[in-house]
């Protein structure tokens, strides 16, 4: 017998919330493959579980693992978007995912 309790159903990540410019539907475009590049290589490393935005281009949102409030908003501060002035606004949340 072990003593060893069962991991949590639940595993505690961030909810991300990229608020995007007004203009962002035309502004983006120049920055839009290195931007997807680059989220698709954070998911592949399994910081990102899931992003994409609304199709009204009003903001990107995204399941994240860290550590940290300031640790999501992070992943996304370097952004070719937010470099750019694309999005304009980051926001994380705590968020409970039920595991796989």
């Amino acid at each position: 017998m072990t003593d060893a309790a069962a991991p949590s159903p639940i595993e505690t990540v961030w909810h991300v919330q990229a608020t995007y410019a007004p203009d962002a539907a035309e502004t983006r475009v120049p920055f839009r493959a290195e931007h997807i590049a680059r989220m698709r290589a954070l998911k592949a490393s399994g910081a990102i579980i899931e992003v994409g935005a609304f199709l009204d281009v009003s903001a990107t949102v995204a399941i994240v693992r860290a550590g940290s409030e300031e640790e999501a908003i992070e992943l996304f501060r370097p952004d070719v978007y937010m470099r750019n002035g694309v999005w304009v606004e980051i926001q994380a949340r705590p968020f409970g995912r039920v595991r796989d």
